[in-house]
């Protein structure tokens, strides 16, 4: 399998995602019958080039890992298409996406809950090598002990048992296993959320390591904005299941333009103390999934809505002075697709309301 070419930026296309839709039923009464659904992913669209991190960020509940777990088949998709090398996952058979599995693997957030305990390292390292028939017996062993090098962790290992390990050393195990079949995409579904600050450094950097070395393609996951600049080419941020703004990891940081990636760019804490401080608080509760509001998901909590958000639901729309930048808002596009000169566009959220017309910043 061949990477496409993306013709505006000229990198090659490893995973295309469009217009991807995950929606989960609920059902109601004796009969079961379905009464609504919960659009957990609802319209997720882009790319991701060979050797690339593209980082997803969102508060809890935004879709993230619904939309990781799609992409890989491990909840099946309402609608929308998703393209690995060139080839339409959704179309796979059974025995097509067994072996794609060998190229797209997933490092799960918990390392605790995701090693079955029963099993030692030599079996949980080992055991995809074995049910793809890659290696067994002498060769199997071998490999996993190479593995096991790769993560930094002692051969020794293979004859302990997860409970035996700390959280660091169980998420070196699972990023072991992930790798085990030579993978050239995974999914990184918050490997360090559950870490403490110095072991989540050196997870974050066995990361980067092994993609220079192999060449990989990161979906990386998480809710901490700080860690994605780290370790993310790209990043897209996702509110109540759709993008809402999509830049490279530099510019995104220095200039965010939509109002919820504004606010969870003032959560980050800063490096010292002393320096000032704009908490960006958005107002009122995230809406239900199951119940989106008409318009802009965003707008009953942004205070520089106006007349078209409660109605006309913003797309994701390229900014023309910022290659790469897009953003799904009406304060940068006009519904038609314009440019409009809103007067809340170049002033920051305070206190829920835009600075000038609340309360002062702190």
């Amino acid at each position: 399998m061949t990477a496409s070419t993306d013709t505006a930026t000229g990198q090659d296309v490893l995973l295309e995602v469009r217009d991807l839709k995950t929606h989960f039923p609920v059902r109601h009464g004796l009969f079961g019958r379905t009464v609504g659904a919960v659009k957990a992913v609802d319209g997720v669209s882009f790319t991701l080039g060979v050797g690339k991190t593209l980082g997803v960020v969102g508060e809890s509940g935004c879709g993230k890992t619904t939309t990781g777990r799609t992409i890989l088949r491990l909840i099946p998709a309402t609608s929308g298409s998703v393209r690995f090398a060139g080839r339409d996952v959704f179309g796979l058979s059974h025995a097509e996406l067994r072996r794609l599995r060998r190229d797209m693997q997933i490092i799960f957030q918990d390392p605790y809950g995701s090693l079955n305990p029963r099993m030692t390292v030599g079996g949980i390292v080992g055991e995809p090598l074995q049910v793809h028939g890659v290696a067994r017996g002498r060769e199997r062993e071998r490999r996993v002990a190479d593995l096991l090098d790769r993560v930094g962790l002692a051969r020794s290992a293979v004859n302990r048992y997860p409970h035996e390990f700390s959280g660091g050393q169980r998420q070196r195990i699972g990023i072991a296993r992930a790798l085990a079949l030579n993978p050239r995409f995974i999914v990184c579904d918050e490997p360090v959320s559950a870490l403490d600050v110095s072991i989540q450094a050196q997870i974050l950097n066995l990361l980067e390591g092994l993609q220079e070395e192999l060449g990989l393609a990161y979906l990386f996951i998480a809710h901490d904005l700080a860690v994605v600049s780290h370790i993310s080419d790209d990043v897209a941020v996702m509110y109540l299941g759709r993008v809402v703004e999509k830049a490279p990891s530099g510019i995104l940081y220095r200039n965010p333009l939509h109002p919820y990636t504004k606010c969870l760019m003032s959560a980050i804490p800063k490096e010292r103390p002393d320096q000032a401080r704009e908490r960006i608080v958005p107002r009122g509760e995230v809406p239900s999934a199951m119940r989106p509001p008409a318009g802009c998901p965003f707008h009953p909590r942004c205070p520089w809505a106006f007349e078209p958000c409660d109605r006309v639901v913003p797309q994701l729309a390229p900014m023309p002075d910022a290659p790469g930048h897009a953003v799904s808002c009406h304060l940068y596009h006009k519904p038609e697709g314009g440019q409009t000169e809103h007067p809340g566009a170049s002033r920051p959220i305070i206190g829920g309301t835009p600075q000038g017309e609340g309360e002062e910043s702190a």
